[in-house]
């Protein structure tokens, strides 16, 4: 691309000559697949709720959760007395197993692009609404963390997206500007809270429609776009 020519990212203008040095992930329906059904459906059979009431009393605190006010045991704990069932400590524990599971998929064609952005120079970061129990979960299970530059879990710090302060600390860690870092979120919200901030953002919703929404605001000058 040319130096001076003008961008248009969602209807916006974006000026100058355009340099990404980096690329924000959001973890959960980005770098993951589909959450696990059968870990999901196992957790309201447990319960005994219909999926309507267990899907109410599951995010009523789930901010809580990735706020770090709760950790996994007092948040199913407070799930179970808020629907009314009988705290034990071998419910909570299987609750937060399949909790986990459910959350600990992949989406493959994501991390190989990952690793493209990496190969081209380009910096790399998760920043995640993120409970304690499903990050362990996933140092355990994942070997590719370590493969980002930069990891922001919302319990470790105490604030969550799309509060400013979370996506500020991130681009410190990363030593970028807003305007050199692209970020990918499935919440509209986040998205345009990013925007705010002079992030360039995308929602992010399939992998061939982020290929297209690359291509169409010109930033495949500036990255590899998944395959």
């Amino acid at each position: 691309m040319e130096a001076g020519v003008l961008l248009t990212i969602h209807g916006r203008p974006f000026g100058g000559t355009l340099a990404l040095r980096a690329v924000i992930f959001d973890y959960g329906m980005v770098l993951t697949g589909q959450p696990d059904k059968e870990a999901h459906d196992a957790m309201v059979r447990l319960t005994g709720l219909s999926t309507e009431r267990f899907e109410s009393f599951y995010w009523a605190d789930r901010l809580a959760y990735d706020a770090g006010t709760l950790n996994s045991t007092t948040f199913w704990q407070s799930f179970l007395r808020d629907a009314g069932l009988e705290v034990s400590a071998d419910k909570v524990e299987e609750l937060h197993r399949l909790d986990a599971c459910m959350w600990t998929t992949t989406d493959p064609d994501m991390l190989a692009w990952q690793l493209q952005l990496k190969q081209h120079g380009i910096r790399t970061a998760i920043l995640s609404n993120m409970g304690d129990g499903i990050h362990q979960s996933m140092e355990r299970k994942f070997d590719w963390l370590p493969r980002f530059d930069v990891l922001v879990w919302s319990y470790q710090l105490g604030m969550i997206k799309p509060k400013p302060e979370i996506y500020l600390h991130t681009l410190e860690r990363l030593g970028t500007r807003p305007d050199e870092t692209l970020f990918l979120d499935d919440r509209l919200e986040n998205v345009e809270a990013a925007r705010a901030l002079g992030l360039v953002a995308l929602q992010f919703s399939t992998v061939p429609q982020l290929r297209a929404d690359l291509i169409a605001a010109g930033l495949d000058s500036q990255l590899p776009v998944p395959a």
